[in-house]
């Protein structure tokens, strides 16, 4: 009698099936949308293709393009019929690695002569053939000395295979001549992937090492119909529109420069955005509780050995010598602030204890890696670390929940959350974990809001909450974060007198709203655009006049303005009023003020706002009194319209 095994699915239900039942063979039972839909699956939490075979009783997801990681096996899919392309035109190019990233996939070829934008327009060609000829891309599992036999000219596929456990079997994926080392799984046949753009070209070193050689690096993206590729397509070119490195240079905000590659010089007006987002913080942080703590910016190589950063973060530090002692510049704040919480003993009585940092940190990114203001190796983190009683975990969680919310509002942010569970590799008791996650969840639950739960997905050292913050272009950016910690407190024996008088572990949670402010800038700089709201504009206000004899009368306005705190900016040159309104919104100032003879005379003002619209003869104190209100109160829209 045949074997039958039990497959449960994700809404509860499960069915028989016989022992060796396919993925591609259960999907077809369930309904032909999902069939055709259907990308791979995850079998027991594990990746799959969609032919493997299933032998005993498991529980069983569909992935489709919709999903996260459905998305990382079509583009990985995809990465192949662009390698198997290259191969076939540029037949002695090697090949490096290529894998699925957030936004796409990238290749890693290593060829004689460097590619063009002509070059991906001929792969991209090559890619329609393979993709029309709907080729089956087939999993081999051979030995280790297999591999490499079948590996013979590709001397960085035989680099990777030597690194492997002795004994492992090796996977291949094949896709008619073209066969590549690939744990996979992927998309049944290449004629899966019906719409892909090659986006740019990059150099790369292999393995990220600089000593190594330069590889050419392929970019592209794909999906499954062509409609989304537009809509993505249309995405990047808004996006460019809105580039926070551009923009940061027409406004004057922030430069970089080859003499200091992912360090960023923050200019007069960008200091001005950047102190109002710190000043901000500072005030809410004060109004809930918090104090603010500064530690130092390098500390001794045996604080990081505590704090587990010297054995596990070394390659991202920067390193030097003091009195030939080892040292460190800090690429974390916590282990300082660890440090300050030592220094007296702490009662029950004082908890929860919410102390801020906005600490500056530096952190050796690959140049490769790095992006404007969203990679960089020094930024400022918003950081604070509450320590509390186990008790007092929910409470806490609501009460910096509550607070990012308010942040995130502000910006006009919606965003998402995420709760990510105990992973397998993990330190802590199960007790302690059950305690931590259940504090989290509880909270969660309390402010009765959506939230998704990732499991398995936390740090070694507790449970998280990260939130997700969508842009007006609808990209997503994950920025807030909530981490309890289990390490840490362990690793510098902290701890505080309960009420009875015996020694106790505290809870220690590391959060942040902004993230980096850094990033948080560049975010911020594309979700508006440039055109930031009234409060955080650089330059509030532009003063124009229609000739040089009404200076006079544009200074009186000028000084009413600061002395009430608005900042001015004045164009009293001679050239046309049309041209120097047309310059004020190119640095996207909210507010334009044309000073002529109408104006002198009435002791009056006429408001240009941001969308062009015009009001004459505005008495000048109720204009300021209309730009106090928009304010104070951070408003995102323009008052006076």
């Amino acid at each position: 009698m045949e074997k039958k095994i039990k497959i449960s699915f994700p809404d509860g239900n499960s069915k028989e099936y016989l022992a060796g039942v396919t993925a591609k063979e259960i999907v077809a039972g369930i309904g032909r949308r999902l069939a055709d839909a259907a990308i791979a699956a995850k079998v027991n939490d594990t990746l799959t293709d969609l032919t493997s075979p299933i032998a005993k009783d498991a529980k069983i997801e569909i992935l489709t393009f919709d999903s996260k990681d459905g998305k990382a096996v079509f583009w990985h899919s995809a990465n192949h019929v662009m390698a198997a392309a290259v191969k076939e035109l540029f037949p002695d190019t090697k090949l490096g690695v290529g894998p699925a990233i957030e936004n796409g996939f990238y290749y890693d070829f290593d060829c004689n002569v460097p590619f063009t934008p002509a070059d991906l327009e001929k792969i991209e060609k090559k890619m329609e053939e393979l993709v029309k000829k709907n080729i089956p891309i087939k999993r081999i599992e051979v030995s280790k000395e297999e591999a490499i036999k079948q590996s013979e000219d590709e001397p960085y596929r035989i680099e990777l295979i030597k690194e492997l456990p002795k004994g492992e079997k090796i996977s291949l994926y094949e896709q008619g001549e073209f066969t590549d080392l690939c744990r996979g799984p992927h998309v049944e046949s290449t004629g899966k992937i019906k719409a892909f753009k090659l986006t740019k070209i990059a150099g790369a070193y292999w393995k990220g090492d600089a000593k190594n050689k330069q590889l050419q690096r392929i970019y592209g993206v794909a999906f499954p119909e062509k409609k989304l590729l537009d809509e993505y397509l249309h995405l990047i070119e808004e996006a460019e529109k809105r580039n926070h490195r551009k923009i940061g240079k027409e406004l004057d905000l922030f430069s970089f420069h080859d003499e200091g590659p992912g360090f960023p010089f923050f200019l007069p007006k960008g200091m001005i955005l950047k102190n109002l987002l710190i000043d901000f913080w500072r005030k809410e942080h004060t109004n809930a509780g918090y104090v603010e703590i500064q530690t130092p910016i390098m500390l001794n190589k045996h604080l990081w050995e505590t704090s587990g950063h010297w054995m596990n973060y070394r390659e991202n530090m920067y390193l030097t010598k003091i009195d030939n002692e080892d040292f460190a510049i800090k690429p974390m704040n916590c282990p300082g602030g660890l440090l300050m919480y030592k220094e007296k003993v702490h009662s029950y009585k004082e908890f929860p204890l919410r102390v801020g940092e906005l600490g500056i940190v530096h952190r050796h990114e690959l140049s490769g890696v790095l992006s404007g203001l969203f990679r960089v190796r020094v930024f400022t983190q918003d950081d604070a670390h509450i320590f509390m009683m186990p008790e007092q975990i929910k409470d806490e969680i609501i009460g910096v929940m509550n607070l990012i919310d308010k942040f995130y509002k502000l910006f006009g942010f919606e965003y998402r959350m995420e709760l990510s569970t105990r992973p397998e590799k993990s330190i802590g008791t199960e007790e302690q974990w059950t305690a931590a996650e259940n504090g989290l969840k509880s909270a969660l639950d309390s402010l009765k809001k959506e939230y998704k739960i990732n499991p398995g997905d936390g740090a070694f050292y507790g449970p998280k909450i990260d939130f997700h913050i969508k842009d007006a272009l609808g990209r997503n950016w994950q920025c807030g974060t909530i981490q309890l910690d289990m390490n840490l407190p362990e690793r510098f024996d902290i701890y505080y007198v309960g009420e009875d008088n015996s020694k106790h572990r505290p809870v220690m949670i590391h959060r942040v709203i902004y993230g980096s402010i850094e990033r948080f800038i560049g975010i911020i700089t594309e979700h508006f655009a440039g055109k930031f709201p009234l409060w955080l504009a650089p330059v509030q206000v532009s003063i124009i006049t229609v000739a040089d004899r009404f200076m006079d009368y544009a200074n009186e306005v000028k000084a009413i303005l600061e002395e009430a705190g608005i900042r001015v900016e004045t164009d009293y040159r001679s050239e046309s009023i049309s041209y120097k309104i047309r310059e004020g919104q190119s640095k996207k100032i909210p507010y334009i003020l044309t000073i002529g003879e109408k104006e002198e005379t009435n002791k009056t003002v006429s408001a240009r706002n941001r969308l062009g619209k015009t009001t004459f003869g505005m008495n000048t104190i109720a204009f300021v009194e209309k730009l106090k209100e928009e304010i104070e109160g951070k408003s995102l829209e323009q008052k006076i319209n």
